[in-house]
């Protein structure tokens, strides 16, 4: 897929664990593993918007497009 999550990068740059990312965005520790892994097939803007405070950043942090080579 060529949209990458970068949320392991944030979470690193901003010292925040899972565990608490989770709490401060109020989405269980799984759907939040998903998306850091980049399974998730969708997220919602609400939940981005809770991301990105949290860890006081812009959507373009998190995700990011990268055309496939064929």
């Amino acid at each position: 897929m060529p949209i990458i999550v970068n949320l392991d990068v944030m979470m690193a740059r901003r010292k925040m664990s899972l565990n608490e990312l989770s709490e401060k965005v109020g989405i269980t520790l799984s759907n939040l593993s998903i998306l850091k892994n980049g399974k998730a097939k969708a997220v919602r803007l609400e939940t981005l918007e809770a991301i990105c405070k949290a860890l006081d950043c812009q959507p373009g942090d998190i995700l990011e497009y990268k055309e496939s080579r064929q």
